[in-house]
């Protein structure tokens, strides 16, 4: 602030201290109402900037990691869903195969990723339902490390066995593993802490039998172990059977839901073989690194939302044996919470043992 030579003389009349007084009392208050516009200039300039992050992204391809193999359920779905996101979004979804420990490796990748949209889990009933209640030590906090972004699809699951196995119902497979010596009878699974996994544990725990878990490096494998005869058995996700079980290849016995599928209503369900109480369906969904900004999190799940109400996306996805999804983040959340809930007293109740 510049003052004149005028200004000065003044200052050394009589009563000058309290001029004095007065013109440095003006100077605080103009030097606190300057800071006070610069510091409002700010806040809103970064307010602005936080509420712009989705329109300006994505400027960059964007990560999608699945958590088992190329050909599995969860790489069909993320591979569906990723090119509708790439067309309406104008970058690429690029699909990453991580597979392992049921999901724990993909998702310790992204939990450990920056927050910034750039970086997604196809999240699982394995990485964010039973993984939670089933290794003893995880590599995250699937609900504190993870913001929910939209629950994709789900998927039943179908109990096969190979065509040389001489059954063709739950009630004769039963009979037929308590003929067998304890521990002969195995089946596949996709890895630890699947849902094929949780899935052969409850049938050991309902029927007292004593199968072997094989696990594979991915639904696929495991699939192709019981046409080959490797395994006797596996509950793997519908659209890994459907194919074989067309081609002669496998018996589909039964599905794991309380109630028969509309899309395949001659298959009876394990409960109607005797095992009440059986109901183990995978279901998918998309969450990002915590921290992620929410104006990105709701345009992910707007164009999610839209990208599974296509006709030509509900059409593929229903042929492959998915239940579309859809909702809020918000809903997806609660559903993960829930199913944390559920499986803990499943693998508790069934006296499955920590991984």
């Amino acid at each position: 602030m510049l003052f004149s030579h005028s200004f000065y003389r003044s200052m050394n009349r009589p009563g000058s201290s309290r001029r004095l007084a007065l013109v440095a009392s003006m100077v605080g208050m103009l030097t606190g109402l300057s800071l006070l516009s610069a510091h409002g200039q700010a806040q809103a300039q970064s307010n602005a900037g936080h509420a712009g992050h989705a329109n300006h992204w994505p400027t960059k391809p964007v990560r999608l990691l699945v958590t088992l193999s190329p050909g599995s359920t969860s790489d069909i779905l993320a591979r569906t869903v990723a090119d509708q996101l790439s067309k309406s979004l104008g970058q690429s979804f690029v699909v990453e195969n991580r597979p392992g420990a049921g999901g724990n490796i993909a998702g310790d990748v992204v939990a450990r990723s920056a927050p910034d949209g750039y970086t997604l889990l196809l999240a699982t009933i394995s990485s964010h339902g039973i993984n939670p209640a089933l290794y003893a030590k995880m590599p995250y906090d699937a609900l504190r490390d993870f913001v929910p972004v939209i629950n994709l699809a789900s998927s039943p699951n179908a109990l096969i066995v190979g065509m040389d196995v001489p059954v063709n119902s739950v009630k004769e497979l039963v009979a037929w593993v308590k003929s067998k010596p304890v521990g002969e009878v195995n089946y596949a699974s996709a890895g630890n802490g699947t849902s094929m996994h949780l899935g052969g544990e409850l049938f050991n725990a309902l029927t007292g039998a004593k199968t072997t878990h094989i696990p594979y490096k991915g639904s696929p494998e495991g699939v192709t172990a019981v046409v080959k005869g490797e395994v006797a058995m596996m509950f793997p996700n519908v659209p890994n059977a459907i194919p074989l079980a067309k081609s002669g290849k496998l018996k589909i016995l039964a599905v794991t839901t309380s109630k028969r599928l509309a899309s395949m209503p001659d298959v009876p369900t394990v409960n109607e073989g005797g095992l009440a109480g059986f109901d183990v369906t995978a279901w998918f969904g998309l969450v990002a690194p915590a921290g992620t900004p929410s104006d990105i999190v709701q345009r992910l799940n707007a164009e999610s939302n839209k990208a599974l109400a296509m006709p030509a996306v509900r059409q593929a996805l229903a042929n492959q044996g998915f239940e579309i999804g859809g909702g809020s983040p918000q809903e997806f959340g609660q559903f993960m919470r829930a199913e944390i809930d559920k499986w803990t007293k499943v693998v508790n109740g069934a006296g499955i043992p920590k991984l």
